[in-house]
This record gives C-alpha cells, sequence and structure tokens, in this order.
C-alpha cells in the first residue's frame, strides 16, 4: 500500500533544519503485515529527543530510515499468528519490542531485549524484516516502529493495546515519555514515602518522570519534596505549574549544595549526569536515563560512590515490562492522578518535521506531537 511518511535522508546536516531539510516528507510503499505482524493506521506521533539524536548523528542507524518511535494508532490487519489484537483497537508502540525469551528478557526490565536491541541497530523488525520501500529501494524501520507516518506494519510485540478513552496524544506519549521517564522513578528510583526526588533536565521525559514523581508524592501520606533542574527558565517555570515543590539552576544546586536521595537524570548530556551524581545525597540513588553521545564522557570521583554508600543505574525505557507498565500508567491517567497531556508543548503537522526538530533542539518544545 502507499503511505506518507518522514525519511531521513542524511545524518548531521547544518541547522537549522528547516533550511537543511534533512528529512523528506512523500510517498513511500509499505507491505502488509507478515504472520506475527500488525498493520496500524498512525493517530499520533511524539517527536522525541531520540528521534532528533539520529538527524544529528549521535546515534547511528542505517540510511534512509523511516523515523518515529512514541505512536499511536488503530489496528487496521493483523497477521495469521496475532489472535489477541482486533481491527480498530487502539494500541501504543514500543521502541523496544521484547522477545520474552531471551536472558536479558528474564531480568523483569532491567535490561533491554538482546534481539530486539539488534533489530534496532539494523534498521529492522523483531523478526529481521523491512516492510518499507521506495522507489524499489529499502527504506529502514525506526526503533521497529517508523511511526512519522500515516501507517506502520510493526511485530506485535511492539504495540501494546489500550482502551478506546485514551485519546491518540495522551496514548502516543504514554509509550516512550512517560513509559522511560515514569518508569525510571517507579522501577528504577523506587523512591519511598517522604522522600525527596529531583529531575535534572526537563525535557519530555524529564517533565514525565516529574508528574510521575508529584503523583507519587501526592498519594503518600508523608510526602517529600519534588525538585525540578534545568538550564533553561521557561522549563523551569513549567515545572513549577505541573506541581514541583521547588526549581533550580543546575549552577543553583551546585552553589547551595542542594542533594536529594532519589535523582533521576534525563538531560542526555555528560555535563548533566556529574550534576546529578554530584546531587545525590548519601547512602541515595542516581538513576541515568539520557541518551548523550557515544563519544560523550563524565568526572566523577568515585571515592565518595564508596565512601558515602551510593548508588548509579542505568536505565533504558523505563526499566520497564510495557505489557504491564503501559496500562498501568494509563490507569493512573484515566483516575486524574497523571495529566499526560500537560506534556503536550504543540501539536503540529508531519510537514513541519525539520523545523520541530530545531525547536527540540533548542529546547523550545517539551512533546510535539504530530496529528494524523
Amino acid at each position: 500500500m502507499k503511505i506518507t511518511g518522514a525519511v531521513l535522508e542524511e545524518m548531521g546536516r547544518a541547522r537549522p533544519y528547516a533550511k537543511s531539510q534533512p528529512i523528506s516528507v512523500g510517498e513511500l510503499e509499505l507491505e502488509g503485515p507478515g504472520p506475527d505482524e500488525v498493520l496500524v493506521k498512525i493517530e499520533a506521533a511524539g517527536v522525541c529527543h531520540s528521534d532528533l539524536s539520529v538527524v544529528e548523528g549521535n546515534r547511528e542507524r542505517p540510511l534512509p530510515i523511516l523515523l518515529g518511535h512514541e505512536a499511536a494508532g488503530v489496528v487496521i490487519e493483523t497477521g495469521a499468528e496475532v489472535t489477541d489484537l482486533q481491527p480498530e483497537q487502539r494500541v501504543v508502540t514500543v521502541f523496544l519490542a521484547r522477545c520474552g525469551e531471551c536472558e536479558h528478557c528474564a531480568t523483569n526490565g532491567k535490561l533491554p531485549c538482546i534481539p530486539g536491541t539488534a533489530a534496532n541497530n539494523n534498521g529492522v523488525l523483531l523478526n529481521g524484516v523491512t516492510r518499507l520501500s521506495r522507489g524499489g529501494e529499502t527504506v529502514q524501520h525506526h526503533q521497529g516502529v517508523s511511526g512519522f507516518a500515516t501507517h506502520a506494519v510493526l511485530n506485535r510485540r511492539s504495540v501494546v493495546p489500550v482502551d478506546s478513552d485514551v485519546p491518540p496524544a495522551v496514548a502516543a506519549v504514554l509509550g516512550c515519555a512517560v513509559l522511560t521517564g515514569g518508569g525510571a522513578v517507579v522501577n528504577a528510583g523506587k523512591p519511598v514515602e517522604g522522600q525527596d526526588v529531583m529531575i535534572v533536565g526537563l525535557g519530555g521525559v524529564g517533565m514525565a518522570a516529574l508528574l510521575t514523581a508529584v503523583s507519587l508524592a501526592a498519594a503518600s501520606e508523608r510526602s517529600g519534596q519534588i525538585i525540578g533542574v534545568d538550564a533553561n527558565p521557561a522549563k523551569l517555570t513549567r515545572a513549577r505549574e505541573l506541581g514541583a515543590t521547588s526549581v533550580y539552576s543546575p549552577q543553583e544546586i551546585a552553589e547551595q549544595g542542594i542533594k536529594a536521595p532519589v535523582v533521576i537524570e534525563a538531560a542526555g548530556h555528560p555535563k548533566a549526569f556529574e550534576a546529578a551524581v554530584e546531587a545525590t545525597a548519601a547512602g541515595g540513588t542516581t538513576v541515568t536515563v539520557g541518551l548523550p553521545s557515544p563519544a560523550a564522557r563524565s568526572s566523577i570521583a568515585p571515592l565518595v560512590i564508596t565512601a558515602e554508600a551510593r548508588t548509579i543505574i542505568g536505565s533504558y525505557l523505563g526499566s520497564a515490562i510495557p505489557s504491564q507498565d503501559i496500562p498501568a500508567f494509563a490507569q493512573m491517567w484515566r483516575e486524574g492522578r497523571l495529566p499526560v497531556e500537560e506534556l503536550v508543548s504543540a501539536m503540529i503537522r508531519l510537514e513541519d518535521i525539520n523545523q520541530a526538530m530545531d525547536d527540540l533542539a533548542d529546547g523550545k518544545a517539551v512533546r510535539q506531537i504530530i496529528l494524523f
């Protein structure tokens, strides 16, 4: 079938992207689903920093590649082996499929699936195939999703069903920003009642972590402080609006010696990681979810890790089991405890994707949602 999608033609082009146009929007061919796959009509897709990292060249991927990994849509067709999904059912895409059989999948979300990671690196679906082409040329899949398109074929393990009462824009954000940021708080940081939680880096993932921490604090009899940290004053203002009890720049937390027992680093920058480690209290836990350049390096004092009995945890995909965690976050939204829609900073068209990457790189956006 013919679809319209946003294809990255070249990594590392000069900014502004609105001028250099590394992403082209046009017609592609999409094969029908295989036995363990589904055809989804995309309703909404979020523009995430992980997409920007590929555009910048910080995440090497085979080209050309149809971008987008945070999306929601409705099932149009299912393969013969897919018996638990029905047409018109809304699904959330997941950017790392879990095979459920490898040794990493046995760690209850701690480690990313081995075959799923390999498939993402190679630009193919979990079973090793591609379903996209353009004029006879293969177009690679991004994170097993390729959600910046009118339709997508995905492996069944790359989607999680949600009830139809969850709007498309909310459902899309559940699959990456909330799963990664909220999961980092719930599954990796695991704050106990009354503990302070600090979020360093207030982009989409960081704001989702903040919303989750605020929700947990509100449900506790003894709520701790929720501290937002970012160099962008506008994001600090927004963090306060979303429930942060205090906000600071990285310089302020360093100068004032502000610390917390649970610190989530969501900026994806080596200096942010250093700031997060420095701001972690004795006996506390630093959770890093940001994805800096592979060449990035940080400097920390190892003595303090031992002397203060501290823990540093890496969390990918929020250390989550998507089939369990996405419905749980959806229920929190349904109950009014997790206002996910507050993460959406703009609704845009697919044709605006290059400008959207500029706005994301400039720190002007939290979550821009492409509506189809």
